[in-house]
Parts: structure tokens; C-alpha cells; sequence
């Protein structure tokens, strides 16, 4: 089972996509503004303005919309673009405070959508203190006209999505519902990937319990396995409803020809949360089988401690009446009593270690 976890991991790093920083839709987290890029007819138009030009030029050709993508706004850099784009107060808070629970709300003709973002922790063993999920968040205001995505957290960059979404124009040309779309897809499918992983960690977890070298320190991984499983469960549940929301119910920007999509996405989501949920069931088993192991490694090491005392007993009693110093004791003055003696104490000890292997006890 170790060879096989190795090799998935080396597998999952080999997968995983190099980010080159020094593209548009991708700069430094040091940076808050991250792209500010005009949309017309699903293509990238090229160049390159400022965030309140690029509302402008949309909003007077009627064509296309507006992304903008920030990184951890401050309340002050976050004001100027909640009012050029009129965002709810209550929406703003919630977008530069972070910590919020995945959740879709409308403000008039204007969504506003909180994804959690999972990312899975690599590591060689797993100990009562690995990381395992690691999650950040991810806000998005759509409009008629722009997408706004603000990410808090040390992963979850948009930058391949973007890609992947200029090589479909016919998609993008949907409008910003497309992009809300791409996010909670690609958001749901870290979820499976982050899922997956886990169940590696799992496996290993419960050979580890089960295998002849099993230690009672295995609790402790057992339960930090299930505090990351807590904390992947709190950033996928939430989310169902809200998905379902935007796959059944009227909600500005998104259109019928979005809602499909939504519901496809809903589906994953299921996939998703019947993992989490077995995976949970399953730490609870092996947990306590562990304990039920630990269990019977007690009894057995007091069934041991408790023959060896009996045995030790023997000659502790023996020496204990001999040791009384009476005049008038048997074989007291005879020249072979003392040797008598030590081979009846061994003899009786012998008899009674005998026993105690027939029976199992050592």
C-alpha cells in the first residue's frame, strides 16, 4: 500500500500545471488588480485599459462584457470599483472580509456568489498534524455586463480557466453566466480532485490499522484525517443549494441556455458530497476498530502481567513461610532442605507457566 500511495502522488504532481506568472491572466498575488480584460462576442480583445476605460468602452458599444479579477482587496482599493459598478454594501463586506459560507445572493439585477476553493496538502506520511486540504475562497459579482472575482487564499487561480475558456469563444459569447458557470465547475472539479486524494490518504490509514505493525499513535493521524474531511465537508455541503438555485430559479444574468450547465455541475457536486459522506462513515469504522484493537492489546498485556505475577507469587509465598524464623519448622536442620525447596519452587512455577501458555495467556 505505501508503494501505491507513492505512486499516486508522483502521479498527481506529474499532472499538475506549472502556473507561468508572466502571463496577462496571471500575475503575482502581490498585485490586487490581477486582469482587467473587454470581452466582445466570446473573444479577448486586446488591449489593454484601465478598469473604469473598460466599463465605459462596454457600456457604449452595448457589446461584450468587462472581467475583472482581483486578489485580497483592501476596503479602500475594493471602493472604487464597488462604485463604478454600484455593489451592494452588504456584498462588498462579505467580498474584502472573506470567511464567508458558499452562498448566491441577488442585489437587484446583480449576483453575488461565494465558492470555498480546495486544494490538497502533499505529504510524504500521514501524522497527527499533515495538512490535508487546504481551502481559500473565491467571490464573483456578475452583472449584465462585467464579471468581478475576488480570491482570498494561497490557491485557486483563475488563470488556466481563463485559457480555457478563450479557446471557447462560442461558450464565452454566453456572457458572464458562462463565466459564473466555468468558476463552479472548475471550483466542484478541485472538489473531486481534492476527493480523490483523500481517499488515498484513507486507504493508507486504514492498512495501517489493520497491518501487524499497527501503533496505538495511529488515533491521533486517524483524527486529524477527520478534522481535514470536517473542514473539505464545510466548503462542499453549503453549496448545494445555492447550485440548485442557479439551475432552477429566474436569476439575472443567467439564462435558460446557462441552466443546464448548472445542473450539471449540481450532479458533480452530489458525486462530491456522497464521497465526503462515506468517507466520513468510514473514518468512524476505522477508528473504532483502531480502538478496539488498542483494546485488546490492553487486556492481553494485563492477562500477561497478571500471569507473571501469579508465577512470582509461588516462590514470594514459599519464601515467605520460610522466612517467618520459627524454631520448629519442617526440614529446617536437614542438610537438603534448602535445595528441596528450590526445586519445588521451580517445578510449581514451571507447572504454572504451562498452564498459562496453554491457555493463551503468554
Amino acid at each position: 500500500m505505501p508503494v501505491i500511495s507513492n505512486l499516486r502522488r508522483a502521479v498527481r504532481r506529474a499532472a499538475r500545471r506549472t502556473v507561468d506568472l508572466s502571463h496577462p491572466a496571471r500575475s503575482p498575488l502581490g498585485s490586487t488588480v490581477v486582469n482587467c480584460v473587454i470581452y466582445e462576442d466570446g473573444v479577448r480583445q486586446p488591449e489593454t485599459c484601465p478598469v473604469d476605460e473598460a466599463v465605459r468602452r462596454v457600456r457604449k458599444t452595448g457589446r461584450g462584457f468587462v472581467w475583472i479579477g482581483l486578489h485580497e482587496p483592501s476596503e479602500t482599493e475594493f471602493a472604487g470599483v464597488a462604485e463604478l459598478f454600484g455593489l451592494h454594501p452588504l456584498a462588498v463586506e462579505d467580498a474584502v472580509n472573506a470567511h464567508q459560507r458558499p452562498k448566491v445572493e441577488r442585489y437587484e439585477e446583480t449576483l453575488f456568489a461565494v465558492f470555498k476553493t480546495c486544494r490538497y496538502v502533499e505529504h510524504e506520511e500521514l501524522t497527527a498534524t499533515s495538512e490535508v486540504v487546504d481551502t481559500g475562497e473565491l467571490m464573483i459579482f456578475t452583472g449584465t455586463d462585467f464579471v468581478i472575482t475576488v480570491r482570498h487564499g494561497r490557491h485557486g487561480s483563475l488563470g488556466p480557466l481563463r485559457e480555457a475558456l478563450e479557446a471557447m469563444p462560442e461558450q464565452l459569447a454566453k456572457g458572464p453566466a458562462a463565466v459564473l458557470h466555468a468558476i463552479a465547475d472548475h471550483v466542484v472539479d478541485d472538489y473531486l480532485a481534492v476527493a480523490d486524494a483523500v481517499q488515498s490518504d484513507i486507504d493508507a490509514a486504514e492498512s495501517a490499522v489493520f497491518s501487524e505493525q499497527a501503533g496505538r499513535g495511529d488515533a491521533g493521524r486517524i483524527y486529524q484525517l477527520k478534522r481535514e474531511l470536517l473542514e473539505l465537508k464545510r466548503a462542499v455541503a453549503p453549496l448545494d443549494r445555492p447550485l440548485h438555485a442557479l439551475a432552477t430559479q429566474p436569476l439575472p444574468p443567467v439564462g435558460q441556455d446557462i441552466q443546464p450547465y448548472f445542473r450539471d455541475v449540481a450532479d458533480h457536486l452530489a458525486r462530491v458530497t456522497e464521497q465526503i459522506t462515506s468517507f466520513d462513515a468510514l473514518l468512524d469504522s476505522i477508528l473504532q476498530a483502531h480502538l478496539a484493537q488498542v483494546t485488546v492489546a490492553q487486556n492481553e498485556d494485563m492477562r500477561k502481567i497478571t500471569a507473571w505475577a501469579a508465577i512470582i507469587a509461588v516462590p514470594t509465598m514459599v519464601c515467605g513461610v520460610y522466612g517467618m524464623n520459627f524454631d520448629h519448622m519442617p526440614e529446617l536442620h536437614w542438610t537438603y532442605g534448602y535445595p528441596l525447596v528450590l526445586v519445588v519452587m521451580v517445578a510449581v512455577c514451571f507447572v504454572v507457566h504451562r498452564s498459562f501458555r496453554r491457555n493463551g495467556w503468554l
